[in-house]
């Protein structure tokens, strides 16, 4: 047996196997972190760059994420024991006034197979509630979701109180009618257009947040 299969398993969107491919390295002794990080999480960045290559689209990158996750179901009682810690934790919801949803989960699910811990807010979140899961859950980045035009400014009162938290917390937006130029325009720290785009940002914060 080998890491590759597993990898291609999640490639091939096939839940039922990768689960039991991850059982089998288990049963055979493999590292825990590198069925993980070599068989899991490599699938999940390559499902990303097949995404923007425009191989994959968005009910692939779905259906690849659930085969990751039940990979990482079975992997989840041993990795206590490893002392593994996620990449970093972030909170993202969808902003106050706006009720959709899809885009935000998609970009959750890619950020939790890449390894961090997702604090999912839903939608309509207001920046009191984004600032107390921020503050209860020591969280690095604070992502923020809008699809209307008409919500893209609760982006920036969020950002303004989030800046105000401390220097270390780091916010990074997203959505359709979201541009780059828009988030820097409201002092955002990252800002992607897709999903494997935000585990790209998120990695890229978080490694700055250390320095």
């Amino acid at each position: 047996m080998a890491i590759n299969e597993i990898f291609k398993s999640v490639i091939a969107l096939d839940e039922a196997q990768t689960a039991d491919l991850v059982q089998a390295e288990l049963d055979h002794g493999t590292d825990i972190m590198t069925v993980l990080n070599e068989g899991l999480i490599a699938a999940m960045d390559e499902v990303g760059k097949r995404y923007s290559q425009g191989v994959f689209f968005v009910p692939e990158m779905l259906m690849a994420a659930q085969a990751m996750k039940r990979g990482v179901s079975v992997l989840r009682p041993h990795l206590a024991g490893t002392g593994a810690r996620p990449k970093g934790t972030i909170v993202i919801g969808t902003v106050k006034g706006d009720q959709h949803d899809i885009g935000k989960n998609l970009v959750a699910m890619m950020l939790e197979c890449s390894g961090f811990k997702v604090i999912n807010l839903g939608v309509d979140v207001d920046t009191g509630k984004f600032l107390t899961a921020a503050r209860t859950n020591n969280v690095d980045i604070v992502a923020m979701s809008a699809l209307l035009t008409t919500t893209m400014s609760a982006m920036e009162a969020t950002i303004s109180k989030v800046k105000i938290e401390g220097s270390n917390l780091k916010t990074m937006v997203g959505g359709a009618p979201l541009t780059q130029a828009f988030a820097d325009k409201i002092g955002a720290d990252g800002y992607s257009p897709d999903a494997p785009g935000a585990v790209a940002v998120a990695r890229r914060l978080v490694a700055k947040g250390a320095l």
